[in-house]
């Protein structure tokens, strides 16, 4: 027997909040939160945030692309030499855009089953990180990352109370293990409010 109304699966992805971090002395360059609620069995997480930058998107976009050569992948905004990162109107239209690009990535089955995907949206690993995981050079798994970075972003407090109910969380409190999944302070995880420059190089 099949239930009346069956659980329809959705993914919100917004990109929002822009902001601007120091690289260094010189040079400096926005990055947005990416947060993502869905119900799909595809997410290890239902609930995360994270905060990347312009050539993380580029990045990203390259990798599906070799790994998914029949699809059209949408475009990013482009990148022009005109672009002005202290022109509100600039940062929006680009924050659009990228929101626009994960919305349409995000409804493609194929492309949904790329770990890099998962790990862009879902945790705070640079790229070179991502590739290194998804080939198997590191001692944590996709899963792992993804729920060691949830574990030190505590600001979706429901899903992990769901998730004691079930059973005992066995991602909770691991910020003292040596996964070697990056620093274990707050630096990385302050409700995606902290991002800081030496994220990537």
């Amino acid at each position: 027997m099949t239930p009346k109304h069956e659980k329809q699966e959705f993914v919100t992805v917004l990109v929002r909040d822009p902001r601007t971090q120091k690289e260094d002395s010189w040079h400096s360059y926005i990055d947005y939160e990416i947060f993502i609620h869905t119900n799909s069995m595809c997410f290890t997480r239902k609930t995360s945030c994270v905060r990347r930058r312009f050539r993380e998107f580029v990045w990203l976009r390259q990798r599906l692309q070799s790994n998914a050569v029949l699809i059209q992948l949408p475009e990013l905004p482009s990148k022009t030499p005109f672009f002005n990162m202290n022109n509100p109107h600039h940062v929006d239209h680009r924050r659009q855009g990228l929101q626009e690009f994960l919305e349409k990535i995000l409804q493609d089955a194929l492309l949904l089953s790329d770990s890099r995907l998962h790990l862009f949206l879902q945790t705070q690993l640079s790229p070179e990180d991502m590739e290194a995981c998804v080939s198997g050079q590191t001692k944590y798994s996709v899963a792992d990352a993804i729920h060691k970075f949830a574990s030190l972003n505590r600001r979706f407090p429901i899903e992990d109370e769901e998730k004691k109910k079930g059973k005992n969380d066995a991602y909770s409190d691991s910020e003292s293990s040596s996964s070697g999944l990056g620093p274990s302070d707050d630096s990385i995880s302050c409700g995606c409010k902290a991002s800081p420059a030496s994220e990537e190089s």
